[in-house]
């Protein structure tokens, strides 16, 4: 049997040691080691590295515990609320990255400004800009008499230390994360380690005080928010605005939200007067036309619980013998219609092999929808034999490798915000049968089936 060993614990920072010593080799303090005779049979290792002890208790809760659901503050812009689940939540840390000119700041200011003017208060720190600049652009938008708090400072010491002399606000607007400076650590702004340092205690400084705080970050030339990647983690938030400079409409998407789903969308459009909300979405990526065109198919998308209708345009070019195709794909998945593509000359005998395709969503929306594979063969179809799709008709479903179209979730919010739109016929996978939309809808088991039904076959 192994001889019991005596062991000091130093009762300052809980540094155990296997003698006694006046002064603790880690705090430094004299005086503070105490003999504790429980650790029988450790080694000095075990001694220096057992986390058994010297914690403090915590409180462990069960899952059916009755918990109160966190308050929310509305921002005034009902399409931020929308993809932020409801609301900004007390304590929560935002996160929203997009590329450069696509209005982050113009929306927050906006949001800042509203949220002000119910008498929540607000503050407005700009890293980026003068105080001035940030003071022009709210009059510009006709905000200029918002009692937000503005302020241009780069230092986290500074911002924290003035805003924990008062009230703390009820939002706080960080623009941007990566202009922020931590003097704890050294570095310049910007840097991975400034980054982390500067939004933890953004982050600390929100869960103590109850502050709803929003952080704006850059993005990369791939559009991921730039930094270290361990910034998404700390954050409850992350947004995303979406959008070409070259358009009109933006959408902000919901990445990540602990506080609510993640498959909600806003959609904005940028006017004089700043980001506006869109209501009905779908009267905005439609083409406004009365005959068909070969070549367009009109999917209705689901964005969370928000059906959007947007049109897929596709263009076949029939090349000389011996020239190489190409493939171009714009707001949607090369290698899904690639795929498609495939199964068409399998499974129904029409060849691209010898002609250029070209694949566009209008109004520079992006599909990630599955169920986009059965508008996208039809449009493909449809150029190919240049005979146009009806222009009441909407077409949704998913394609198999063997051929047989799939039925897809929600059908019917997709089918009653069609017949919303004025739409009268649906094309779509024959395991649907819903009719309460009204719509008359032509239902196909495979593709084969859908390629003959186009061709008149």
């Amino acid at each position: 049997m192994a001889k019991p060993q005596k062991r000091y614990v130093c009762q300052s920072c809980g540094s155990v040691s296997h003698r006694w010593a006046g002064q603790c080799g880690d705090c430094s303090e004299w005086n503070t080691m105490v003999e504790d005779t429980a650790g029988a049979n450790v080694t000095p290792f075990q001694a220096k590295h057992n986390l058994m002890g010297g914690g403090r208790s915590i409180q462990l809760v069960g899952l059916d515990a009755e918990i109160t659901l966190p308050e929310r503050m509305q921002s005034g812009i009902a399409e931020l609320d929308r993809a932020l689940g409801g609301g900004f939540v007390e304590g929560s840390a935002t996160l929203i990255g997009g590329d450069p000119g696509i209005g982050k700041s113009t929306l927050l200011l906006q949001a800042a400004a509203k949220m002000a003017m119910t008498g929540l208060p607000v503050a407005y720190v700009s890293g980026e800009e003068a105080a001035d600049q940030v003071r022009l652009r709210a009059r510009r938008l006709g905000l200029g008499s918002a009692p937000v708090m503005l302020a241009a400072a780069t230092s986290v010491r500074d911002i924290l230390t003035t805003l924990s002399q008062a009230t703390p606000p009820a939002l706080l607007v960080i623009d941007s994360i990566q202009t922020m400076h931590s003097d704890l650590i050294e570095g310049a702004p910007g840097t991975v380690s400034q980054v982390r340092a500067s939004a933890q205690e953004l982050i600390r400084f929100a869960k103590e005080r109850g502050t709803a705080v929003v952080l704006v970050g850059h993005v990369t030339k791939d559009g991921s928010i730039a930094g270290p990647r361990v910034l998404e983690h700390m954050v409850d938030t992350v947004l995303s605005f979406e959008g070409e400079r070259s358009h009109q409409y933006r959408i902000l998407r919901a990445i990540k939200n602990r506080f609510g789903g993640t498959d909600e969308i806003g959609v904005f459009a940028m006017v004089a007067e700043g980001l506006t909300e869109i209501a009905n979405p779908s009267a905005l990526f439609l083409t406004q036309r009365e005959e068909g065109v070969t070549g367009t198919t009109v999917f209705p998308a689901l964005e969370g619980t928000r059906p959007v209708l947007v049109e897929i345009q596709a263009l076949v070019v029939r090349l000389a013998s011996g020239a190489t195709p190409r493939r171009a794909v714009v707001g949607w998945d090369s290698g899904r219609m690639a795929m498609i593509l495939a199964v068409l000359e399998a499974r129904c005998g029409l060849s691209f092999s010898a002609c250029e395709v070209y694949l566009n969503i209008a109004g520079g929306y992006k599909v990630q929808d599955p169920a986009a594979d059965l508008a996208v063969a039809a449009a493909l179809v449809s150029a190919l034999s240049e005979r146009p799709v009806p222009v009441d008709a909407v077409a949704f479903g998913e394609i198999a490798l063997s051929g047989e179209i799939r039925p897809v979730a929600h059908a019917p919010l997709r089918l009653k915000e069609a017949g919303k739109l004025g739409f009268e016929r649906a094309l779509l996978p024959s395991a649907i049968t819903d009719d309460k939309s009204g719509l008359k809808l032509t239902g196909f088991r495979t593709l084969a089936d859908f390629v003959g039904h186009m061709l008149g076959k």
